[in-house]
């Protein structure tokens, strides 16, 4: 058996950002619109009138300020509500897949390695722009990688699953080095016209390079050697998404309110918290490791409250941002990217020695940790 570390990661952030203040003034547009040619419906009580939204509540709710975003005239159009993309031919590079190649090439970079040196790519993210040709493999394709690709969804754990099977190959051999993206264009699949979630995503692409120690460049940037993993399931309907390429056989509507993102938030935050939180003491446990012993956790990036409380679990007092970075104020909900994301950002100041954990959870339910030492 060999060791795995994560010697480099990327990210990819887009251009465009949207603040929670021009989110509101479309949504707002878009109800008054809405109540307006419903009118008669409402009054004859036969549909309820939509409630504004306002920034004050999207930040109680959810802790976010604003989302970056690949486009953002169609999201804040209250006529339209979603992205305006452009449907490319298919002999150019897609779009999940463009995003995906930037922060792969900022990973290897980080590295110190080149296509060479990698032996496959996952591709884990919460939705894939197709079903097939697999986005990995088209990923793979356009950086020069030979071996193997493929791609993985278990929504918003996407990254810790994908962080595990890479490390499982470094360590039985079968990789030197692994290449895992998480490109998340959730603009795609979020309801905009929904008030209790219109302001939850942004888009973003990570990547983290996984590979055996011995075989770490001395130019990178960054050395964790990943002491466990640790990924758990239990279903749930709570978080759920029924688009799919059933729908058109099923003769179901494609714009129905079930074929986009939608959740029981408050069910979600009660059951998950400590899910994630038992999941993580559990897993430091069989390591021999005490949670106040962790120097850092790199949390899933939805809800500021949830991180807390999950903090306070583990700590047994309020955690700082120091102990668990927030980054969903300036990203948002970015899905499987989240804890990269938290990863990427804060973990140059930590000492040769510190112990840190990122963790993930979300739809399925499903949650994943992975336990890393700066070397």
């Amino acid at each position: 058996m060999y060791r795995a570390i994560i010697s480099g990661t990327g990210l990819f952030t887009p251009e465009h950002i949207i603040t929670n203040a021009e989110l509101v003034e479309s949504f707002n547009k878009y109800v008054a619109l809405y109540n307006a040619r419903n009118a008669e419906r409402i009054a004859a009580g036969e549909i309820t009138a939509l409630q504004e939204s306002s920034v004050e509540f999207i930040e109680k709710a959810s802790g976010i300020k604003q989302r970056y975003v690949l486009e953002k005239t169609g999201v804040l159009d209250p006529e339209r509500m979603y992205p305006r993309f452009t449907e490319r031919p298919d002999d150019e590079l897609s779009l999940e897949a463009e995003i995906a190649v930037a922060a792969a090439r900022e990973a290897l970079a980080a590295a110190g390695k080149t296509a060479a040196d990698i032996d496959g790519v996952i591709c884990a993210a919460a939705n894939m722009q197709r079903a097939y040709p697999a986005m990995a493999i088209e990923i793979q394709q356009e950086l020069g990688i030979n071996g193997f690709a493929f791609d993985m969804n278990v929504a918003c754990s996407s990254a810790t699953f994908g962080i595990q099977q890479a490390a499982d190959a470094v360590r039985c051999g079968s990789a030197r080095a692994v290449l895992v993206v998480n490109p998340e264009i959730t603009s795609a699949h979020l309801e905009w016209r929904d008030r209790d979630c219109h302001f939850i995503f942004g888009d973003v692409a990570t990547a983290v390079v996984v590979e055996r120690a011995e075989l770490a460049s001395p130019s990178a940037a960054q050395k964790w050697e990943v002491l466990g993993t640790k990924l758990a399931t239990q279903f749930s309907n709570n978080i759920r998404n029924n688009f799919g390429f059933m729908n058109s056989a099923e003769d179901s509507d494609p714009n129905a309110r079930d074929k986009k993102f939608r959740q029981e938030g408050r069910k979600v935050f009660k059951e998950v918290v400590p899910i994630a939180a038992a999941h993580i003491e559990g897993h430091l446990d069989t390591l021999g490791i005490k949670p106040t012993d962790v120097r850092r956790y790199w949390l899933h990036q939805a809800n500021l409250g949830m991180n807390q409380l999950v903090g306070k679990k583990l700590l047994g007092r309020e955690a700082t941002a120091d102990d668990a970075p927030i980054i969903l104020d300036e990203f948002a909900n970015t899905a499987s990217a989240g804890s990269v994301i938290a990863f990427h950002r804060h973990n140059a100041d930590l000492a040769a020695g510190d112990l840190g954990v990122i963790c993930s959870f979300g739809a399925g339910y499903s949650v994943g940790s992975v336990v890393v030492r700066k070397l």
